[in-house]
């Protein structure tokens, strides 16, 4: 715990058995309560890795997509009573030596969300990230902090860490249960007026550090892009549909102002 705050660490996994042993011998025990993986039904030993490791292991029946399975992240960590749930990526992409600073953050009640930045630095191309996800990367969030209004170095990464109050309250199952549910979790977060910090980190890109291929990745580049200008248009007073997952239609005004109709 930090400042009597428990803090409970959630792994996203798909196919992880070749790093996940790795990222969590770096975890620091003495600051983590609990550590949650969920394996969105890997074709691997992740799941037997992670039973063995005494890491307390949620199993998807199919696989359900990335944006999923941070859903029973968060649901598993608020059930587990997280006070602060740091989001990390066993894959070995991101340092865990950071988590008691990034958790320090929020359990000193200086931020509500805090996202561990490969652009803060120069770390980034140094840690071997091809140099079309750092220009596209750098693209994106200059075009999202334009549009949106805010100052972020990026809004793509996978290392982060929220208050269970964010967790509680905003509409996170009514977002997409693909990538591009890190950025409309962003969105949402901004959205309602909280605030994110924000930390430089570390990343590392090697042979079995988990990343999405191109065409996936200019999928995901366009859905930010659209996430971005249906912020600007709800925050001017427009109403628009946003097309969510199982094909159900939203308000994007509706979307966006749940936490106020929630919250008395």
């Amino acid at each position: 715990m930090i400042n009597d705050k428990k803090v409970v660490v959630i792994m996203p996994a798909y196919n992880a058995e070749k790093t996940l042993e790795k990222t969590y011998n770096e975890i620091y025990q003495n600051f983590v309560d609990e550590i949650i993986l969920v394996d969105d039904f890997s074709s691997d030993e992740t799941k037997e890795i992670a039973k063995r490791l005494n890491i307390t292991t949620i199993v998807h029946e199919k696989n359900k997509g990335y944006g999923a399975n941070q859903k029973s992240c968060y649901k598993a960590a608020l059930k587990a009573g997280a006070d602060i749930v740091i989001m990390l990526h066993p894959d070995y992409q991101y340092t865990p030596k950071l988590i008691p600073a990034i958790a320090s953050m929020m359990a000193f009640e200086e931020y509500d969300a805090v996202i561990a930045s490969r652009m803060l630095g120069n770390s980034a191309l140094k840690g071997g990230m091809p140099l079309y996800k750092y220009v596209s990367n750098r693209f994106l969030t200059e075009f999202e902090n334009l549009v949106i209004g805010e100052k972020l170095s990026e809004y793509h990464t996978g290392f982060r860490g929220f208050t269970r109050q964010i967790l509680e309250k905003l509409p996170l199952e009514d977002c997409s249960d693909d990538f591009i549910f890190d950025n409309q979790m962003l969105a949402l977060i901004l959205y309602n007026g909280y605030k994110i910090g924000e930390i430089s980190c570390p990343t590392k890109y090697f042979a079995e550090a988990s990343s999405i291929n191109f065409a996936r990745s200019c999928k995901y580049g366009l859905e930010v892009l659209l996430v971005s200008i249906k912020y600007r248009l709800a925050k001017t007073g427009f109403k628009i549909k946003l097309f969510n997952r199982g094909g159900r239609v939203l308000d994007m005004d509706k979307e966006l102002n749940y936490y106020n109709k929630r919250v008395v």
